[in-house]
């Protein structure tokens, strides 16, 4: 297996800049997923990683050997693609096979290489068929096995489950993460959708519009959000946010919208003033508690619309004229109309810069 650099990629299509002075490393073994919004330039780069596409400036590495202007056949890549291109007059144990063969590998390794992935995909009894008898799951599954027949050092996967109905996704989510654990590849997985990317990869990219916006650990990108897009990006129902400042007075740190007013603990109120005094403060909806009652330091607001989800409800409460959501229990019995408190946890309010964007707590 092999570790892959990006240094300083750029791809540029005519006036478009698709990917913009990317730095990335993928250790050896590691999963990585490439995270973001359709055009953010993910794609771009993992077909750059695979040699279909040649950056306009910038090098890509596979260890300390210089990949940039080879060819993908020249890179030992396997890679599946949304749509699997899967060659339909083939069997499954033709289209496993078929890097093999082109590769001209004897015929009885070839046999023992695609019995061998085929037990380890559990499609061992599905050979003999062809991809229109298969179902979306199955197909994925054989898409992944020519990919992985030719003992690739590297795995590239473009949003491969998006084809799958959500019960299978969650299954098959489950077993690439198993699969890529056992057999130690290390994987390039493109998705813009942030629960896949959460529960399956190493340390996932976020990218918008070319650029890389933080790159870190799932529980981090959770927790400690470099800036507003990636704070409003991970979790759902996403992150509130609202504009205000942040003063002293007699001592005291508080930050107010116009329209209510919080006393913030003394450390965290000086690390934000020391920085700046307009700010856009940003909360998860887990992290505010709801009370039918006015207590210390509290926002009043009123229930808009309750959304049940069975487990949780998502509470739009309006306040002043912002609507936040907030998750809470069902035996709250919130109703349209009904005045609420919401209780701020400290510990987990963000702050963000009003101009860039950027996170002071980080």
């Amino acid at each position: 297996m092999v570790k892959v650099t990006l240094e300083n990629v750029t791809k540029i299509f005519g006036k478009v800049v698709a990917v913009n002075n990317l730095n990335l490393e993928v250790r050896d073994g590691e999963f990585v997923a490439l995270l973001g919004p359709s055009g953010c330039g993910k794609t771009t780069t993992l077909l750059m990683v695979a040699g279909i596409y040649k950056p306009t400036k910038g090098k890509i590495y596979f260890d300390e050997h210089d990949v940039t202007n080879l060819p993908p056949k020249d890179r030992n890549i396997g890679m599946v693609f949304q749509s699997y291109a899967l060659y339909p007059h083939m069997t499954v144990y033709q289209n496993i096979a078929f890097p093999l063969r082109l590769k001209k590998v004897p015929k009885n390794e070839i046999d023992r290489k695609v019995r061998e992935i085929a037990k380890l995909l559990r499609i061992d009894n599905l050979l003999n068929r062809k991809p229109a008898q298969l179902s979306g799951g199955q197909q994925q599954r054989v898409a992944l096995g020519r990919a992985l027949a030719k003992e690739p050092d590297v795995l590239l996967l473009d949003e491969p489950l998006s084809n799958l109905d959500a019960k299978l996704r969650v299954l098959m989510r489950a077993e690439l993460k198993r699969l890529q654990k056992e057999l130690g590849i290390t994987t390039i997985y493109v998705t813009h959708d942030q629960v896949e990317a959460m529960s399956m990869a190493d340390r996932i990219a976020v990218m918008n519009a070319g650029k890389l916006q933080q790159y870190a650990k799932p529980e981090a990108l959770y927790n400690k959000p470099a800036n507003i897009f990636v704070a409003g990006f991970i979790g759902n129902p996403p992150m509130n946010f609202i504009e205000g400042s942040v003063y002293a007075k007699n001592g005291e740190y508080f930050f107010d919208n116009g329209e209510f007013k919080i006393k913030l603990e003394k450390e965290l109120g000086e690390i934000i003033a020391s920085k700046t005094t307009e700010v856009i403060m940003g909360f998860r909806p887990e992290h505010v508690k709801i009370s039918l009652t006015n207590v210390p330091n509290s926002v009043e607001g009123v229930v808009y619309v309750v959304e049940p989800l069975g487990r949780d409800i998502v509470v739009n409460v309006k306040v002043g004229s912002i609507v936040v959501k907030i998750l809470a229990s069902p035996d709250l019995n919130l109703e349209s109309g009904q005045k609420i408190w919401l209780m701020f946890d400290q510990r987990k309010l963000h702050f963000f810069n009003k101009i860039s964007g950027t996170s002071l707590l980080v």
